[in-house]
């Protein structure tokens, strides 16, 4: 399946899209089902809010980011550092309209530069060009790890578009140089599921995660829903509806 269709497939069922279908299917049915039009706005106006307010948004992603720690590089050793892609900044005006990594790549790639100068470790970084990017992710962040982070990178994997492909592709590259064991980089809400994949496609992962969820103290303002959180929200919906779709494809292909 594409991934431009699996991606149309899942906004359906990510906010801001889910809520507004309920929404809109309880404004639209006839008056005879009046009361299961009034359940509906309700959950709508409920999910919304709650998919908006940063105490519960953060809290899930809590929960995905609990299935994983904090690397110690001195007690767990690997052979390489795979950083994943986490998009592209299209046509960035201060760099003379090229695309050039996004800030939540960046944010891996900080973390890997940091990795890679405690350890010494070869990088490989992996991403394609999902949207139809000029330059694909990788080269992107091999551009950014050594012209801006000043550290080197080894392999470049540019022909995947989604994690499932980043594992598969890296795999099969890193083989080649006798490489199974990894540090495996990216956020901490998406390393769960990550570094399932990896595994399955035959690495032994040390998890190196980075960009964990946390706020200086809890507060009022924690209850008062927020923009940025409906997207808090969209990525930990759509790290389950990954880890379920695995499971099947997983189970399907065995």
């Amino acid at each position: 399946m594409s991934w431009f269709v699996t991606n149309f497939i899942a906004s359906f069922l990510l906010p801001p899209l889910i809520f507004l279908l309920l929404l809109g299917l309880g404004i639209i049915l006839p008056y005879r089902h009046r009361k299961l039009a009034k359940l509906l706005i309700i959950i709508a106006f409920g999910s919304l809010w709650g998919a908006s307010t940063p105490y519960f948004a953060q809290g899930a992603l809590h929960l995905l980011e609990e299935h994983t720690a904090v690397l110690d590089s001195s007690r767990q050793n690997a052979d390489a550092i795979v950083i994943l892609g986490g998009g592209t900044y299209f046509s960035a005006p201060e760099y003379a309209g090229h695309d050039t990594a996004s800030e939540a790549t960046l944010v891996r790639l900080r973390y890997g530069a940091k990795l890679q100068r405690e350890t010494g470790k070869p990088i490989l970084v992996t991403g394609g060009n999902p949207l139809g990017n000029s330059i694909s992710e990788a080269q992107q962040m091999r551009v950014a790890l050594e012209q801006d982070f000043h550290v080197p990178v080894r392999w470049i994997e540019d022909e995947s578009d989604n994690t499932f492909e980043n594992a598969h592709n890296s795999f099969h590259i890193l083989q080649q140089a006798g490489i199974r064991k990894i540090y495996l980089v990216t956020q901490a809400w998406h390393m769960p599921r990550a570094a399932e994949v990896f595994r399955r496609a035959g690495f032994e992962v040390a998890e190196a995660p980075t960009a964990f969820s946390t706020w200086y103290r809890t507060g009022l303002l924690n209850f008062l829903p927020q923009a940025a959180s409906l997207q808090d929200s969209e990525l930990f919906l759509h790290e389950i509806i990954g880890l379920l779709w695995y499971q099947v494809k997983l189970a399907t292909d065995d």
